[in-house]
């Protein structure tokens, strides 16, 4: 999962080399971090969040076929 939300948001961002992206377990759920830089946090969230609500749909998708919860996380 961490792979995926990687690829997809070094390609949205200006900067790639900024992103940094971490995952953690929390009991049944995994938890994804999304660090930007604050010139690329609106290109990540989108218009109203829906480039945000976009990733988290597709990696929601994949973690049903591995049976698993996962949560996207995007921050500064």
């Amino acid at each position: 999962m961490k792979e995926l939300v990687e690829v997809i948001t070094k390609a949205l961002v200006d900067e790639p080399e900024n992103v940094v992206v971490t995952e953690r377990a929390e009991g049944r759920t995994t938890v994804i971090e999304v660090h930007v830089s604050d010139s690329d946090m609106g290109k990540v969230i989108g218009k109203q969040g829906r480039i945000a609500k976009a990733i988290r749909s597709v990696v929601k998708a994949a973690a049903a076929k591995e049976d698993k919860k996962v949560v996207v996380d995007i921050t500064q």
